[in-house]
């Protein structure tokens, strides 16, 4: 499956674009995920001393299914392939590390 693929599928089960703050709850629904994936590692610190042979991945798994169901849906929300969003990420990445400033910090590098 390519990510405009999923996108599309994704969008099967998004509310109508003109749903009342439908952007505003896509962008929380993002943060609300990306913080669920925050706390199962933060209880694999504390209850499982980090041991990488203790993570869940089939919790994990599913986390990150919801924060890429967001991420896809926001993207179509705001008309954006998650294609070439993904394309131009790897081509950015690409580029600072060519320039040696992968490991650096700010947008613009």
């Amino acid at each position: 499956m390519d990510l405009d693929d999923y996108q599309r599928g994704a969008g099967r089960t998004a509310a109508p674009r003109d749903k009342k703050n439908e952007l505003l709850h896509l962008v929380l629904g993002l943060v609300g995920e990306s913080g669920e994936v925050a706390e199962k590692f933060k209880k694999w610190v504390r209850d499982c001393d980090s041991d990488e042979s203790r993570i869940d991945r089939a919790d994990i798994t599913k986390e990150l299914g919801d924060v890429l169901w967001y991420v896809a849906t926001l993207a179509a929300y705001l008309d954006l392939s998650l294609n070439d969003i993904a394309t131009d990420n790897l081509a950015k990445l690409a580029s600072r590390q060519n320039r040696g400033v992968l490991g650096g910090s700010g947008d613009n590098r």
